[in-house]
């Protein structure tokens, strides 16, 4: 097991007199951005689907793409870090990420808001790893967790709010506005880059070069593969390149890169010492489980208030915006509190309040049902983040001393990406299975209240319906010459069914976010309690 470093890493840092926390201004402006343009797209789609002429496929790409390039190097530019200064590194993401921006808002074709998509996303690998470093660079143990608890108020605020943000903006300025609000913000977070962040110590060995290619060909095959595995039906391709090619091939370049690691011991990109920690660890699956629920909470829901319940975009975020004040307000305290007691115990108790919401919203999940009803349970799940990113931020970094620090930082973030997308492609797989079985069952019973001669065409309608979502909320076709009154009963049986039929479908996806929590709940349960509480 490999113990906390004996001097702590603020040992060496000299901030000339400064307190600690005047380094935090711009790592939570940089890593505010970060966060919120991983979930502010999603509410655009269909103005971005309408103001390129494109279709839904194509768009998926601009989320995909920042995703896609942010999830594979966050390995790398962790390393880099450790190599060449966090601060250097920082700076570097920092002005790529504001400048890839303005390029997104500027973009005049759906491929190159992809392309400067991904330039973000190549921002963003850089930046997050520096602002866990930093932190544990600076902060002294028993202060970190205090200090860990803004992070993670920033990471849970930032991802709920993204959708609030987009809506705003997309109902009013404009799309573009989404990529130019991080133009300012930027410019500010580099000012106080250059103010505040210290010069800190680096680690001059050589750079595994191999290590580096390995990473990005394993992670970004098994990434490109979970993430896109719907979009072409977990099939081919192109020509005789498949989905589970593609998702075996990236698993191998792992695999080699893992024993390459094991061979070149502390030279290595990622250190497998590391996982030596049993912390380190099981943070690590704390947070692929964590950013798994994120995933599989807000698809499914946010797809039901809009087709099911009938909220506008805005509306439907503004349901989730307590749960963003509770986790923003919850975080701070929780951080402090794991200075105090076994920061393991903080997040357990995270894990079982999102674990309690998310079987609530299985309960409640039904059509016609007031939005307040979904509001009660998302307080939980916003105390719930609350209290699970900053203890396990805090627990991740414990053992990491200045020349871990980076690696350390890149691969916690590394795995909890990788949960993400994962989580993605196993919630949509998961909610079109239910589909399939939910919606035919719903016609069937919704059947009952049309003419004998119509009943089967419609049960017929939904059940061809399979799997698919198209959003169209329950609409079938209508024989031609029906009468009127009896076109009107089939267009209200047909929104009763896919209610009902969604309904159940999301609520049944939710069972499995929930299985999935108790996965991140028991870990931090096995976690051990470190010297000083963390």
């Amino acid at each position: 097991m490999t113990a906390p470093s004996s001097t702590g890493p603020s040992a060496q840092v000299d901030l000339g007199g400064r307190s600690p926390w005047s380094v935090l201004p711009p790592l939570l402006l940089g890593f505010f951005m970060i966060m919120v343009d991983t979930t502010i797209v999603n509410i655009a789609v269909p103005t971005l689907v309408d103001s390129f002429d494109v279709g839904l496929s194509a768009v998926g790409w601009v989320t995909s793409a920042y995703l896609l390039t942010y999830a594979v190097l966050l390995l790398v530019t962790g390393r880099l870090g450790d190599r060449f200064g966090p601060k250097n590194i920082f700076v570097a993401g920092l002005v790529v990420f504001t400048l890839s921006s303005l390029w997104c808002g500027f973009s005049g074709s759906i491929g190159m808001l992809i392309t400067a998509r991904a330039v973000q996303g190549v921002g963003a690998a850089l930046m997050t790893p520096q602002t866990m470093a930093i932190i544990t660079r600076v902060f002294p143990p028993q202060k970190r967790g205090a200090a860990m608890g803004v992070w993670g108020s920033v990471a849970g605020i930032a991802t709920i709010t993204g959708p609030v943000l987009g809506g705003l903006f997309v109902e009013t300025l404009g799309w573009e506005w989404i990529f130019f609000i991080n133009v300012p913000v930027g410019l500010v977070a580099l000012f106080f880059s250059f103010r505040a962040l210290p010069a800190l110590a680096t680690d001059k060995k050589s750079f595994d070069v191999l290590g580096v290619v390995l990473s990005v060909v394993g992670l970004g095959a098994l990434v490109f593969g979970v993430q896109e595995g719907e979009t072409y039906d977990w099939g081919q391709v192109w020509g005789p390149v498949s989905i589970p090619l593609i998702i075996g091939l990236g698993v191998v370049v792992i695999v080699g890169f893992l024993l390459w690691q094991r061979r070149l011991g502390q030279d290595a990109l990622l250190p497998l010492s590391l996982f030596h920690h049993r912390n380190f660890s099981l943070a690590n699956v704390s947070g692929m489980t964590v950013s798994f629920a994120m995933i599989g909470i807000f698809f499914p829901l946010t797809l039901f208030l809009q087709t099911t319940l009938g909220l506008s975009p805005l509306h439907a975020a503004l349901v989730s915006l307590p749960s963003s004040v509770v986790s923003g307000v919850v975080a701070p305290f929780a951080g402090r509190l794991s200075d105090r007691v076994p920061a393991k115990w903080v997040m357990v108790t995270g894990f079982a309040s999102l674990a309690v919401a998310t079987v609530w919203l299985d309960l409640v999940i039904a059509p016609g049902i007031s939005a307040w009803t979904i509001v009660v349970p998302m307080l939980f799940f916003g105390l719930g983040t609350g209290c699970v990113f900053s203890p396990m931020a805090s627990l991740a970094t414990a053992g990491l001393d200045q020349s871990t620090a980076g690696a350390g930082a890149g691969a916690f973030n590394t795995t909890r990406q990788v949960g993400g997308v994962i989580g993605s492609a196993a919630i949509i797989a998961m909610l079109q299975t239910r589909l399939a079985v939910t919606l035919p069952a719903a016609a069937q019973d919704a059947a009952g209240a049309l003419p004998e001669q119509y009943r089967q065409s419609f049960v017929d309608g939904f059940a061809s319906m399979g799997g698919s979502f198209s959003g169209a909320g329950g609409s079938v076709p209508v024989p031609d010459g029906v009468p009127a009154d009896v076109a009107d009963a089939i267009s209200a049986a047909g929104s009763a069914a896919f209610g009902t039929g969604f309904a159940q479908a999301a609520g049944d996806t939710m069972l499995l976010v929930a299985g999935v929590l108790v996965v991140g709940l028991v870990s931090g349960v096995l976690m051990r309690r470190e010297s000083g509480h963390v």
